[in-house]
């Protein structure tokens, strides 16, 4: 699910990158991480433009769809990725020293493991469907706030 979880946030990034483009002029700045426990959306801007683009991103993690292309495009982008971070020493010691010490966590040895395995589009869905069925938000806000 971790794997299928970096996808996920891939294609969803990939997906809004065309309408989010006005926000990007407009210097509003978003990040979407997958994180250990899930989905982390992060948006920065002036706060009154702010909520239009979380409602574009929610929006499109609510409708998500992709293009199988698109899928084995960024299945095989995540191959090089997680290859490249196990040839880095450095990274790979990091990675093996954060395994040792938070449980649960999955190395990039076990994600590079799994891709190489082999997923397919229809367990990406079957992935998204489960994670939207227990979604659930956490929010932080800082700086001028009006409700």
């Amino acid at each position: 699910s971790v794997v299928l979880l970096d996808i996920f946030v891939s294609i969803l990034s990939l997906n809004l990158s065309e309408p989010a483009y006005g926000a990007d002029i407009a210097k509003l700045k978003y990040k979407l991480v997958a994180g250990e426990h899930g989905l982390i959306i992060r948006v920065k801007g002036f706060s009154h433009k702010l909520p239009l683009l979380l409602r574009l991103i929610i929006d499109h993690v609510s409708d998500f769809s992709f293009n199988p292309a698109v899928f084995e495009m960024i299945k095989e982008e995540l191959k090089k990725n997680y290859f490249n971070m196990l040839i880095k020493p450095e990274v790979l010691a990091k990675d093996l020293h954060h395994v040792i010490l938070e449980h649960g966590k999955c190395s990039v040895i076990d994600k590079y493991r799994r891709l190489m395995k082999g997923l397919s589009a229809d367990s990406l869905l079957s992935f998204v469907k489960a994670f939207k069925s227990q979604l659930f938000v956490e929010g932080l806000a800082q700086g001028n706030l009006t409700c």
